[in-house]
């Protein structure tokens, strides 16, 4: 069974950070690179960070610098550290893999969890 499910935003001061947190399914977490995706109010859902199986990471332009992704694979659980936060960083946050068409998990989109940054 394909899962995800995310929590940890919250309401934060422009300059503050959050850290989110994703549980996966097993068998998708250790096969798959992760992401994080954002989904801003009337905006498409945009890839903002990415962890291969052994850590490689990458970002999106927008968030380099002040994002970090990470993961452990014995909890199955990806992780983003968000610092310097700003008021455009404002979405619904996501995790999935970070090719879900190509992996098959598009139709598998947990929750989410907001994050709210206003002061």
């Amino acid at each position: 069974q394909v899962q995800f499910v995310e929590s940890g935003g919250g309401l934060v001061q422009p300059g503050g950070s959050l850290r989110l947190s994703c549980a996966a399914s097993g068998s998708i977490f250790s096969s798959y690179a992760m992401g994080w995706y954002r989904q801003a109010p009337e905006k498409q859902r945009e890839l903002v960070a990415r962890i291969t199986r052994s850590g490689f990471t990458n970002y999106a332009d927008s968030v380099k610098g002040r994002f970090t992704i990470s993961r452990d694979n014995a909890k199955n659980t990806v992780y983003l550290q968000m610092n310097s936060l700003k008021p455009e960083d404002t979405a619904v946050y996501y995790c999935n893999t970070a090719q879900a068409v190509v992996a098959g998990t598009n139709d598998y989109w947990g929750q989410g969890t907001q994050v709210t940054v206003s002061s």
